[in-house]
């Protein structure tokens, strides 16, 4: 008995000490010149002073960004509307503060005054993120409320482990639906705009 209770003491000492760092390290609150210092390369998001690293994305993940790039820049261009889709790597600063810096996988900005030399300045009318096994608490979670709080008015969620997409209409209120590959998608700020991710990917 009395070795199985040092042993507990040395597992929650140890668990203790590789927590402290973490801890200490997440206690510093980052500022967009920190993403702008980081290594050539290097790619990471920032929300709410935390910073996020991002790995570089896989084969189907561009296919899916390039699809919804040409499918939705088509459809806009046919109607003749003057909003811009861009593609990641792409800045959005989502708030008038140096804490949020965010690289959605597609922005659509329809305000021509939030775009500059440096990126989006507010948020987009829509965006799209595609999920990786790294990325998938934060586009569910964090974003998720980052987005909405800026003022997004749709937001897709793309997760190709799970073929499944959600889709947040933004202006109305906590609605959402999820979707599979197979369905075809309405979009919640372009009526007539609808998406088969299957076909897209074919």
């Amino acid at each position: 008995m009395a070795g199985r209770s040092v042993a507990l003491r040395h597992a929650k000492n140890q668990i203790e000490s590789e927590e402290s760092p973490m801890a200490l390290a997440q206690e510093r609150i980052y500022t967009i010149d920190d993403i702008y210092a980081l290594p050539e390369g290097q790619r990471a998001e920032l929300i709410d002073g935390k910073i996020y690293m991002m790995a570089p994305p896989n084969t189907i993940h561009q296919n899916l960004v390039s699809g919804f790039t040409i499918t939705i820049g088509s459809h806009i261009k046919s109607k003749g509307g003057s909003c811009k889709v861009i593609p990641a790597p792409f800045a959005v600063f989502l708030n008038k503060d140096d804490r949020n810096y965010v690289e959605p996988d597609i922005s659509v900005v329809c305000d021509k005054n939030k775009l500059d030399d440096r990126g989006c300045n507010g948020a987009p009318d829509w965006v799209i993120e595609v999920v990786s096994p790294s990325t998938s608490r934060v586009d569910y979670g964090v974003k998720l409320f980052k987005y909405r709080s800026a003022g997004v008015r749709e937001y897709w969620i793309v997760n190709p482990m799970k073929k499944t997409v959600t889709v947040f209409d933004m202006e109305k209120e906590e609605k959402s639906n999820q979707y599979d590959f197979d369905d075809t998608i309405s979009s919640c700020i372009y009526e007539d705009l609808k998406i088969n991710i299957t076909s897209l990917l074919s």
